[in-house]
């Protein structure tokens, strides 16, 4: 493979990228030219939502391409355009074969919830501290464990040892997960015994994945969609972005049982005071853990 390199203002980023892609790159990439400098520039975003910018006053375009003529070939068209005025030209380098398999798997270790709860990839063994493991690869759907928003839910889904009475059994309930993406958070609530979990998604694909990996797990989740929801949960779970949240807070209290417990992620800890206000007709939602700017939020019915 070759990768072009160009530079380009950043009013021009989406105009160069959508040529390159009409072009046929096989991938197109922008990065800060002034990246390590002292005129680089943080573009912040929440995850999920579009960025605040398509990219940065000085922006590096890289595209991939299967030979070097075709490489060639579409620097020349582009240098024809109007637009490539503001543009210009770094280099054409040829990209080194790799095991991209191998590196990618490279990138993911196991994860740590507990000393003795582990997220572990298929071709990792698992630490021999650990007594329960979920099995989880990189997918197409978000979750896995190693966000901090997954993890604060998989602590306080562990923490349901410590939270149960003397002499009794640790009990979630029944459980729903509510935006399930891989499922990692139902599949986390059936290692801790809860037998009768609900795991939603407004994506097919995050259903699809949810079954997949309910079933690499050796557990029992059903997976739909959020219209096949009924009835009362002791567990409600829900780890999405500050802004659905707010727009579900009458729907996910309402599944709420009483006695039950409604555990919220996907908030920034400046969105605390956001999500209390949106919550406030209904419960009152409280801050129970906190990792790296993120929070994690619950309520007790």
């Amino acid at each position: 493979m070759f990768e072009l390199q160009l530079m380009c203002p950043e009013h021009r980023v989406e105009t160069l990228s959508d040529a390159l892609d009409a072009l046929d790159a096989l991938s197109v990439s922008v990065d800060d030219a002034d990246a390590q400098t002292d005129a680089e520039q943080a573009l912040f975003g929440e995850p999920g939502m579009p960025p605040p910018k398509d990219g940065w006053q000085r922006s590096r375009v890289l595209a991939l391409y299967d030979s070097r003529a075709q490489a060639e070939e579409a620097l020349v068209l582009l240098q024809a355009q109007d637009f490539f005025a503001d543009c210009e030209w770094l280099g054409l380098q040829e990209v080194p074969e790799q095991d991209w398999v191998r590196l990618t798997q490279s990138q993911f270790a196991p994860v740590e919830i507990t000393a003795d709860f582990w997220i572990v990839p298929t071709w990792h063994e698992p630490p021999e501290q650990a007594r329960l493991v979920i099995r989880l690869d990189p997918g197409l759907a978000f979750g896995t464990g190693t966000h901090p928003t997954t993890r604060m839910c998989l602590r306080w889904i562990a923490g349901c040892e410590k939270r149960a009475l003397p002499g009794t059994e640790p009990n979630l309930g029944r459980v729903l997960d509510y935006g399930c993406g891989s499922g990692i958070l139902a599949i986390g609530a059936a290692k801790y015994g809860a037998s009768d979990i609900d795991a939603v998604d407004i994506d097919p694909a995050a259903v699809q994945a949810t079954v997949l990996n309910a079933q690499a797990n050796h557990v029992r989740v059903r997976s739909g969609l959020p219209e096949s929801v009924s009835g009362v949960y002791q567990t409600v779970l829900a780890n999405i972005l500050a802004t659905p949240l707010k727009v579900l807070a009458p729907l996910l209290w309402s599944r709420v049982c009483v006695g039950g417990s409604l555990v919220l992620a996907g908030i920034l800890a400046r969105q605390a005071d956001e999500l209390t206000e949106a919550y406030a007709p209904y419960c009152k939602l409280a801050v129970t853990d906190t990792e790296d700017g993120w929070i994690l939020m619950t309520a007790e019915r």
